[in-house]
């Protein structure tokens, strides 16, 4: 089964195709990274405009690239939520065009659905139960992957997002954006334990997060050093923070394996990529005894292969779109 599948939630613009949720027959991604760090951020406006221009092309070169007709496609995903609303806007008109002229079943994606089927693309072996640490700019989730389109989630963040934080600090630190790439190189120079950082809690939910008083804490130091002209030891920084992100989540991350009776681990999300995380993860599940998934880094950022692999899961369990985006936009994760 073949689908043709759209991702255009933030500032990338994808197209994939995808065989039987487990084969990439190709994967286009339009990155806006470069302007959009003029500004130190994306600019929804003008990541919507960047999505309408690109979109037909990668279309075209991605059927192309897989070799196929618009007569062997079998159904149309795309993302539709969450997202900017503008940009996501892009994607699903497109895609629902595509599927009412191919008369092929319109696939709506949960963004976060669909990087925790990046996992099925990178190990096809992998086969739910289990549980993924989803960690991005917008997302921080521990979720119990019970079944391909049965999902719960057990724990999350109050706040702010890892990614977020890990965005925010390079920017006031002069590393551009986005900012986790050149962090997590900075990182592993620095000495860890250089600087202490706040790791949070949540009362009566321990497996929730918070995230901004870290944030705080990080920028107060850095404007408070620029303020006095003191130097700052920034390999020091950069490690102490992203070992303070990783006591967040690892931890918990284990806390809910031990839970919920799993005994396999996997990571999906643009913050899966950092090295600190991947490193201590590798660690805590190696004394646990636990199997750990981790996805390459090509298939850690937002891409449309990721959203065809959940599409067809989502076909196959009778998920079809109706064209009309509002009967998808209060959806859950859980809820599909």
């Amino acid at each position: 089964m073949n689908i043709l599948a759209f991702e255009s939630s933030c500032d990338e613009t994808s197209v994939a195709v995808v065989r039987d949720g487990r084969e990439i027959l190709s994967n286009l991604i339009a990155s806006q990274a470069d302007m959009h760090a003029i500004y130190g951020g994306v600019v929804p406006e003008l990541a919507s405009r960047k999505h309408i221009e690109a979109i037909t092309g990668l279309t075209d070169e991605a059927l192309r690239q897989a070799g196929l007709s618009k007569g062997e496609l079998h159904g149309v995903a795309v993302t539709y939520a969450p997202g900017l609303i503008g940009a996501v806007l892009v994607g699903v008109n497109f895609a629902k065009a595509v599927a009412f002229g191919l008369n092929v079943p319109l696939i709506p994606v949960h963004h976060v659905r669909g990087h925790i089927a990046a996992n099925y693309l990178a190990h096809p072996e992998l086969k739910p139960p289990f549980l993924c640490l989803c960690v991005s700019g917008g997302t921080t989730l521990i979720v119990d992957v019970r079944g391909y389109t049965d999902m719960k989630v057990l724990g999350g963040t109050r706040d702010d997002a890892a990614g977020e934080c890990f965005d925010k600090t390079a920017r006031v630190l002069g590393l551009g954006y986005p900012g986790g790439a050149p962090l997590d190189r900075l990182a592993r120079g620095g000495n860890d334990q250089a600087y202490r950082f706040p790791r949070a809690s949540v009362d009566d939910h321990p497996l929730d997060m918070s995230f901004s008083g870290l944030k705080t804490s990080v920028l107060n130091l850095i404007h408070n050093c620029q303020q006095k002209g003191e130097e700052l030891n920034l390999p020091d920084l950069a490690a102490s923070f992203s070992a303070a992100v990783s006591d967040s989540l690892v931890p918990r991350m284990m806390e809910a394996a031990r839970l919920a009776g799993r005994t396999q681990i996997s990571v999906a999300g643009g913050v899966a990529a950092n090295s600190r995380i991947r490193a201590d993860l590798e660690t805590a599940c190696g004394q646990a005894g636990y199997r750990l998934w981790l996805p390459p880094l090509a298939l850690c950022g937002d891409n449309a292969a990721m959203i065809g692999c959940q599409g067809y899961y989502e076909l196959l369990a009778g998920n079809r779109g109706d064209m009309s985006l509002n009967a998808y936009a209060n959806r859950s994760l859980e809820a599909g």
